[in-house]
């Protein structure tokens, strides 16, 4: 579909940009403090609106046109990282400026990221959502395999500040990849009119659907704990093997190689994912993160890091998937937006506690303690499910294998 192409085309070199300073952002925090307090208040601050603002976001992207909707956000987001990228060059950028900056990019991103999300089906239809869903993550995904090696290379060469500009310029190919799209090929869903009650409507409609819910708390507990990489890998790089930005920049690059190895993989999924199949995943994600954190040295922490990002797509794209492919198109920008303010919305927590674990217990702690909590809580979530269900604990590896085999 060329709508879809234009789309992927364009987010795969403005996700290059995104990742690249990423990792600049995160270099240049640890220039400027040497903490990993520091670093992870600064991932706070930009993933705290998505807890203010996020479920109002899926409320616009019901009611509005969201391919308009999605060239002003991503305007927005260019702008944000011009700014702090001219601030680095001319040298006068502080801490306190990546805070607000990081602030302000939250809030854009807050209105961004559920109407990105609902817009998908719109462009493919929703016989194809589950293959558009993983293709998404494969772009996601080459984009993070590309951005943090690139900037591991080029802050040593130009500085971290040349990489914000990059990344403002690349956001210019999704810009024209919006502009460029036939919208008389595009599958809208119907708008929803403007009325009282609408993010009340959403909560309801949700709670009504164990399955949603199940999903959602699993995913909040990986996002707020598991997911915390561009601190722990930062912070192992640095502190634990020695190594310096391009270091850094090499752990990024092993976690997004078995991340697309995932994505590829889930390419293959044609059926919404189970609950038991989501459960097994997170465990196995929680498994593996674990393993990495006790890994010796550089090149065996880096080879773990490979598949602990394949679990991390195999579980955040099940879960993406069994939620959009399990709701109404009229619900659907509500209900991802309450997914997403779950998904993201804990960082604000997780992101300093686990900068905090780190400093405190040690580096290792930050990829050790996140990995233990996914895995305890998804055996948690499995017995509760298993006893609102009645089925009992020692039946449950057999059931969970039928299950897997059929996802």
């Amino acid at each position: 579909m060329r709508n879809y192409r234009l789309y992927a085309s364009g987010q795969l070199v403005s996700l290059t940009g995104t990742w690249m300073q990423r990792v600049a952002q995160d270099w240049l925090v640890l220039q400027l403090t040497n903490s990993g307090t520091a670093l992870g208040v600064v991932t706070a601050l930009q993933f705290g609106p998505q807890l203010l603002l996020g479920l109002w976001g899926g409320v616009v992207a019901d009611r509005g046109d969201k391919r308009k909707i999605l060239l002003g956000t991503q305007s927005g987001i260019a702008l944000t990282a011009l700014a702090l990228g001219l601030l680095d060059v001319f040298g006068v950028v502080a801490y306190w400026h990546v805070l607000v900056l990081a602030v302000v990019l939250g809030l854009v991103t807050a209105i961004d990221t559920p109407v990105r999300q609902s817009f998908v089906v719109e462009m493919v239809g929703k016989d194809d959502l589950a293959n558009a869903v993983a293709i998404n993550s494969t772009v996601f995904n080459a984009g993070r395999v590309l951005g943090p090696a690139a900037a591991g290379v080029l802050i040593g060469v130009v500085g971290t500040g040349w990489l914000f500009i990059g990344n403002a310029a690349s956001s210019v190919a999704v810009l024209a990849g919006l502009v460029l799209m036939r919208t008389a090929e595009l599958f809208p869903a119907p708008h929803v009119r403007r009325a009282k009650g609408q993010l009340r409507e959403g909560f309801a409609y949700v709670r009504r659907r164990p399955d949603l819910i199940m999903t959602m708390v699993l995913i909040f507990v990986i996002g707020t704990f598991g997911l915390n990489f561009q601190i722990t890998c930062a912070l192992m790089a640095k502190q634990v093997f020695g190594e310096g930005a391009s270091g850094y920049g090499w752990l990024s690059t092993a976690l997004a190689v078995g991340a697309c190895a995932g994505a590829v993989i889930a390419t293959r999924r044609v059926r919404r994912p189970s609950s038991i199949f989501l459960l097994l995943a997170a465990a196995g994600f929680g498994v593996v993160e674990t393993l990495a954190g006790l890994m010796p040295t550089f090149l065996a922490c880096a080879l773990l890091l490979a598949p602990t990002g394949l679990a991390m797509l195999t579980i955040t794209t099940g879960a993406n998937s069994a939620v959009q492919l399990g709701v109404e198109p009229t619900m659907r920008g509500r209900v991802m937006s309450l997914y997403l303010v779950c998904f993201l919305g804990g960082t604000p927590v997780g992101a300093p506690l686990i900068g905090w674990l780190a400093e405190t217990a040690g580096p290792r702690w930050g990829l050790l303690g996140g990995g233990l909590v996914c895995v305890i809580s998804a055996l948690v979530i499995a017995l509760v499910m298993a006893h609102q269900r009645g089925i009992r604990a020692a039946t449950l590896p057999r059931l969970a294998v039928s299950r897997l085999h059929l996802a």
